[in-house]
């Protein structure tokens, strides 16, 4: 008996079909974040990173042109099961010689990017740049009382949603755009209101524009503080959950940008209850937001069993988040890459809908025993055949081609 037919027979003892678990996997696309590859320098102006994010270390070997980080992209990719998106920054757009500002840029500037996505099949998802720029003034953006520097962020905000929607025309693939504004204070502000009504008429005028909302998905991501805005965020969870409930777009959670003792995974179910769509970030948060490379951890493991319990597999975007200079760039991509992807097979192979009756029933007993019988089940063994099956490393063996990868590309930068 091959290693898999054990643990497929194994399995089914507990009604679990491996099969159908493998097959719901490949359909389910895992956006993936380009700026892990250069640190967020970006191509537009590589400014000093800016907004209370910071990327630590300087292991050799970082992309600093879109050749390189699409050629480290693409081996990243060879090395991971499952399906994919490409998940961009504005600040990637590709200028050429030109000397654009944000708030002018346009497709054409992307249109590398939709040859490289269309080339692997995959879509696009996008975000503005409200960070590391000249026109960040006092740390706001979308807030600022500086009338200049606010509309100029708002045609930002226009013209990546035109991009967006452009994105999803030409891959055939609808486009998540994700707005997220570095903007807050590092003391207790004087005024918590003005601020915050400032974002909600920006946010008004950049979705006042046309859009087809099947194609584009706008998202609004909140954060509780970061590195120089510790008292006060302009879009706090509060403002941007009400806000997409006022103007009917989607939330999106990354599990960085709570309380400590906040959780991710327990708000997944609220949010689906009163959003057609939600979106996810997915992160590892060590003390504080510091997107750390997300491992196949207790929280990573329940947000994919809040997804896929909750039958939401086609309901919820989700993407990766995290940038790690410290270490080879491309291992970072693939380990995260494939703990989000063993997230998703664990949540798979688990029998909610028995666990689930058995808590309908009050039999809590059950709950816990099958819930913990779960954890020693021959897991590893379906993850090798998934990996086999989609035509990726299985094991270790993805480790030995990342390294052949750096001496042969990445140490002669």
């Amino acid at each position: 008996m091959s290693n898999y037919n054990y643990a497929k027979e194994t399995y089914a003892k507990y009604g679990i079909d491996t099969e159908k678990a493998i097959a719901a996997l490949m359909n389910v696309p895992v956006s993936v974040h380009c700026w892990q590859g250069d640190d967020v320098v970006g191509f537009d102006c590589k400014a000093e990173l800016s907004g209370g994010i910071q990327t630590t270390g300087n292991y050799p070997g970082k992309a600093t042109t879109p050749e390189e980080l699409m050629a480290d992209m693409d081996k990243a990719f060879s090395l991971t099961p499952g399906a994919k998106k490409l998940n961009l920054h504005a600040c990637y757009a590709i200028l050429g010689d030109e000397t654009v500002g944000r708030d002018e840029i346009q497709p054409k500037h992307f249109a590398p990017w939709v040859r490289f996505a269309k080339e692997r099949g995959i879509g696009i998802d996008f975000n503005p740049t409200f960070f590391s720029h000249p026109m960040v003034k006092d740390g706001l953006t979308l807030s600022s009382p500086d009338e200049n520097v606010r509309a100029y962020w708002v045609r930002h905000g226009q013209a990546c949603l035109k991009i967006a929607e452009y994105f999803a025309t030409e891959t055939g693939i609808p486009s998540v755009m994700n707005i997220w504004i570095p903007d807050g204070y590092k003391d207790i502000p004087a005024d918590r209101l003005s601020p915050r009504a400032r974002f909600k008429k920006s946010l008004d005028e950049i979705l006042a524009i046309p859009y087809d909302k099947t194609k584009v998905y706008v998202t609004l991501e909140s954060k509780v503080f970061g590195i120089g805005v510790e008292s006060y965020t302009v879009g706090s969870a509060e403002f941007c959950l009400s806000y997409s409930d006022y103007k009917g777009i989607t939330p999106l959670m990354d599990n960085g940008h709570y309380h400590p003792t906040e959780v991710v995974s327990d708000k997944i179910s609220s949010l689906l209850l009163f959003n057609e769509k939600i979106a996810l970030h997915v992160t590892r948060a060590v003390r504080w937001d510091s997107d750390h490379v997300v491992i196949f951890d207790d929280e990573t493991k329940e947000i994919a069993k809040e997804i896929v319990r909750n039958n939401a597999l086609d309901r919820v975007f989700i993407a990766l988040d995290y940038f790690d200079a410290s270490i080879n760039r491309v291992a970072a991509w693939v380990v995260g890459m494939r703990n989000m992807q063993k997230a998703l097979l664990n949540a798979l192979l688990l029998p909610s809908e028995a666990l689930a009756q058995y808590q309908a029933e009050a039999n809590y007993t059950k709950v816990l025993a099958v819930t913990e019988e779960m954890k020693t089940l021959p897991f590893g063994l379906v993850w090798d055949e998934y990996c086999h099956r989609c035509g990726a490393p299985v094991g270790m063996d993805w480790i030995r081609e990342v390294d052949a990868y750096e001496a042969d590309v990445l140490s002669k930068r």
